[in-house]
């Protein structure tokens, strides 16, 4: 085994982290000079190199880029119809104060499916400050119960862009993964605000040095005239992919030969379509025509970004297979030992690892699963555990060097100590159990 080639993978993080960092340079620039180092540091080729980075980009592309544009416009008009809202305050009303702080984490989950985890937490913050005043709690509480549930959405359930890559990068279907990374992220992040709420019980959090928050966010008094969606209607756009995507599952697995209108609709470009297609119907009942083309050009520009960081990744990840660190890594698995388990923990801790280093829990998703792509055939078990195990490690170390770190420690008003003690924290034991879930499943149901 030729150990140098780690060496130049060590140092093409390094470089794309001092490009993030020192030289304040887009993350998608710095992977595709990461990606261009390691290239040509492995011996590929200056024309391999430039080929495999467009091909990576271009492969993850194709499998991802129009349902993503489409999950990223549906999510945008969700928010600026007040359809985000709505299902937000109907959830929280349908509990009682006892449940309140897992009402809230389970509508975060829920809102983060289809809208990103930033406008997740902006949306909803002010009702965590009116949740944490009815049931007398301080805002760790409800600000936890947020990240822990938007933070299970965003990175185990399609069709956001990490889990939507997962099915394509390790070839299953997507039905698979967004039952599997529905049900075990919600558990997951069930049991992890269980987990996350005894330890603020036990008193982890230390008032006189970490800031409470309440006071310094301003809330939006929104207007109260305001035509709104009811709830079914806001919800329908959220769960008409998922059931489109999900009839086609059901049907290839009883049926020899899907009908071919079941097979269309249920593609995740045509389902991501139709979400669309229904919340404009909903927006254009709140919004005029200007308003809902301006939505949509708003979240064309936040997709836009999107696009370019995971393309990016996906390059890097091309780049990473072609040198043949994939393959190293899947022999020296089998190797040691043909455990799913140890294979699994493997996936979890590179994982990790890159988003200890990156910042950003998709390149560090993306690039594990395309390193460990060939692992679950070897030892046996069926790509979704895998993809989970990849997906858990993603979420397990988010830090100071990640947006989303920012946006909560800021808009709950905490220190970074508060940041850490929240969304680090509640995040890297989400992580855990869903690693556990991923473990036991691949034990149980192998294939």
């Amino acid at each position: 085994m030729d150990i140098t080639i780690f060496l130049w993978l060590a140092i093409s993080i390094a470089l794309i982290l001092f490009t993030i960092l020192k030289l304040k340079l887009n993350p998608a620039i710095a992977l595709v000079l990461g990606s261009i180092f390691m290239g040509l540091a492995s011996g590929l080729g200056a024309d391999a190199t430039i080929s495999t980075i467009n091909s990576g980009f271009g492969n993850l592309m194709t499998g991802l880029g129009l349902s993503v544009g489409f999950g990223v416009i549906l999510g945008q008009l969700l928010s600026d119809s007040g359809g985000a809202k709505v299902i937000a305050n109907t959830m929280i009303k349908a509990t009682s104060e006892k449940f309140a702080l897992y009402a809230l984490g389970i509508t975060a989950f829920v809102l983060s499916i289809p809208v990103f985890y930033d406008v997740t937490f902006v949306i909803l913050i002010p009702l965590a400050i009116a949740v944490s005043r009815q049931i007398k709690k301080p805002i760790q509480y409800t600000a936890g119960a947020m990240i822990i549930g938007a933070g299970a959405a965003h990175t185990l359930a399609p069709p956001t862009p990490n889990p939507l890559a997962a099915a394509e990068i390790l070839g299953f279907d997507l039905g698979i993964m967004v039952i599997v990374g529905t049900i075990l992220g919600l558990v997951a992040a069930i049991l992890a605000m269980k987990i996350y709420f005894l330890l603020l019980d036990k008193g982890m959090w230390n008032k006189d040095k970490d800031e409470s928050g309440v006071e310094v966010y301003e809330e939006r008094v929104e207007d109260e005239n305001k035509k709104l969606p009811s709830f079914i209607a806001a919800l329908t756009p959220v769960l008409l992919p998922v059931v489109l995507i999900l009839i086609g599952t059901i049907f290839g697995a009883v049926m020899e030969e899907v009908p071919l209108i079941i097979t269309f609709l249920s593609n995740k470009t045509i389902a991501l379509l139709i979400g669309v297609l229904s919340s404009y119907i909903i927006a254009t009942g709140i919004m005029t025509k200007d308003e809902c083309d301006a939505s949509a050009t708003e979240a064309l520009k936040s997709c836009g970004i999107v696009l370019l960081i995971t393309g990016a990744g996906g390059s890097f990840g091309a780049i990473i297979s072609a040198t043949g660190i994939a393959d190293m890594i899947a022999t020296a698995i089998s190797g040691i030992s043909a455990s799913p388990v140890l294979a699994l923990l493997i996936a979890f801790f590179i994982a990790a690892l890159f988003r200890i280093a990156l910042g950003s829990g998709t390149v560090a998703s993306i690039t594990t699963m395309t390193i460990m792509s060939s692992v679950p055939a070897m030892v046996g078990i069926h790509p979704v555990w895998m993809a989970i195990a990849c997906l858990a490690g993603s979420l397990s170390c988010g830090h100071v060097n990640d947006s989303g770190f920012w946006v909560s420690t800021n808009l709950s008003g905490f220190s970074i100590t508060g940041g850490l003690k929240t969304y680090t924290l509640g995040n890297a034991i989400t992580a855990i159990f869903a690693m556990i879930f991923a473990v036991i499943g691949a034990l149980v149901i192998p294939l």
